[in-house]
């Protein structure tokens, strides 16, 4: 089943390139593709089974490149089926969104479906080669649909977003090569790595050459960081986001951004915990600089895209925070809680961030700008617009009965308990700041006297309603009743504290 969930997305794909086929008929097999592989993600989580106790589900193993054993290995757990279905709701919604795009529809239609494989590839992915092909491909999608349909200066923006992600990968690359040498045998199968590390792979790495884990910790750590991003490799984010087209820029903030924190979780803090003990408080620095920057910095942006891009730099801190913490000395049921609230934060921050970017694409399509300036008083001509925008904003912000606040919640409850107070407490701020810079927003573009542009803005049409509303409504269910995410969530974070805890 999880070969189909992978695979059904780049076989409709290949589906869009028969002759004849009309621009609508190639929406409607992007929706239905993608509607199906939201089905199969269901049933997989139904047979997941509440309170499974850890390991992987639905796993397959075959022989890829023997010479460095390296296979075609893939299966789910707790802390990657959340992330695939997350994936798979967005690449539904946004087909949905785009559904009445009229410019070269059947090619726009195939790169997301693409896209989608390669996305849902890298989260049940355990082999790192298998990784790094998915991780890789996923920078080669996002460059062609900001370069074929984003809008700005998109060809710089897409430029500089691959030259700048590519390099990361590069970095990436050689510390999975230094994983892979380390082991005994030489593998590059995540089970076999991390069934190795407490006898071989973490004593291999620190006798060995001098300072040899710390090196392989920070070029992974740089690879994953720039995908994350966080500072001070964020650049290339804003120009990506304010120049991609709604539907791009929701899936590179709700899906690419997380293949970074993924990796941390599912690579960096297992497979190299001694280093990652080490270097803690330098992982809590740069995540809580990230949170307040990227807070900051949203504070003074104009445009609203971009003021959104800043966000998911200081959102992304939060969850390099909580990651930082599980490998401080404090309570391992902080240290837990921390990691839970890190896998929430990325399921909520798809969701919440998905739906503003939607948004956002609604005011492009209406009036070519997303200049705050230029808007004002749209509450009284386009209600219900304004009423899903505030939604968004205050579950962004982590209002409790959102998902935000869930996820918020562990992580500074965590952190906290596992010993980095101040850490914590200045990462608190960020929620003030996060607060107001989305409340005024709110109110230059909604509320007061009409701004020039305002007249060109209707409400949200039947296909923008369907695609933003489900998202935020996930979210009000993950605020009001999280134990069904946080379930399966749970053991998936307690196998992570564990390996690597003291």
């Amino acid at each position: 089943m999880l070969a189909i969930v992978i695979f059904l997305p780049l076989a409709a794909a290949a589906l869009l390139a028969l002759p004849r086929l009309g621009a609508r008929a190639a929406g409607w097999i992007w929706i239905a593709a993608t509607a199906a592989d939201l089905a199969l993600v269901v049933a997989m989580w139904a047979g997941y089974g509440p309170g499974r106790a850890g390991g992987f589900a639905y796993e397959t193993r075959l022989r890829w490149i023997p010479s460095v054993r390296a296979g075609y290995h893939v299966g789910v757990d707790g802390l990657s089926l959340p992330l695939i279905a997350m994936t798979s709701l967005l690449f539904l919604l946004c087909a949905v969104y785009s559904l009445r795009r009229t410019r070269r529809p059947r090619a726009y239609a195939a790169l997301f479906l693409f896209l989608q494989t390669v996305c849902l590839g890298l989260f049940a992915a355990l082999d790192l080669l298998l990784f790094f092909v998915f991780f890789d491909l996923a920078i080669v999608g996002m460059y062609f649909v900001i370069v074929g349909w984003g809008h700005g200066d998109r060809a710089r923006s897409a430029l500089k977003f691959f030259l700048y992600t590519f390099l990361g990968s590069l970095a990436l690359l050689l510390g999975f090569i230094g994983l892979y040498l380390a082991a005994e045998p030489h593998t590059f199968d995540m089970v076999d790595l991390t069934a190795d590390l407490t006898a071989d792979l973490t004593a291999d790495l620190t006798v060995g050459p001098p300072r040899a884990g710390a090196a392989v910790l920070l070029a992974v750590g740089v690879g994953l960081a720039v995908k994350t991003p966080v500072v001070p490799v964020h650049t290339w984010l804003p120009a990506a986001h304010t120049d991609a087209p709604a539907a791009g820029s929701a899936i590179l903030a709700g899906v690419l951004l997380k293949m970074g924190t993924y990796g941390f979780a599912r690579i960096a803090v297992p497979m190299l915990p001694e280093q990652w003990r080490a270097y803690a408080w330098a992982v809590i620095v740069i995540g809580v600089v990230s949170v307040l920057y990227g807070a900051l910095v949203a504070l003074a942006q104009e445009n609203f895209k971009r003021l959104i891009a800043y966000t998911s730099v200081n959102h992304m801190g939060y969850i390099v925070l909580a990651l930082g913490a599980a490998g401080l000395s404090g309570g391992r049921a902080a240290r837990e809680l921390a990691v839970s609230g890190a896998v929430t934060q990325m399921v909520s921050h798809g969701l919440i961030t998905g739906a503003l970017f939607l948004i956002t694409g609604v005011l492009w399509d209406r009036a070519g700008s997303h200049d705050l300036g230029r808007f004002g008083g749209l509450a009284g001509q386009a209600p219900v617009l304004t009423g899903v925008t505030a939604v968004a904003a205050f579950a962004s912000l982590g209002l409790p009965g959102l998902s935000g606040f869930i996820a918020e919640f562990q992580i500074f409850t965590g952190v906290i308990g596992a010993g980095a107070v101040v850490a914590g407490a200045l990462s608190l701020l960020g929620i003030l700041i996060t607060a107001a810079l989305l409340l005024r927003a709110l109110h230059r573009a909604f509320l007061g006297g009409p701004g020039e542009l305002t007249g060109r803005v209707t409400d949200l049409r039947a296909h923008e309603l369907a695609a933003i509303a489900p998202l935020l409504a996930l979210s009000l269910a993950i605020g009001v009743a999280p134990r069904w995410l946080l379930d399966l969530i749970a053991p998936a974070a307690s196998a992570i504290v564990n390996l690597a805890g003291r």
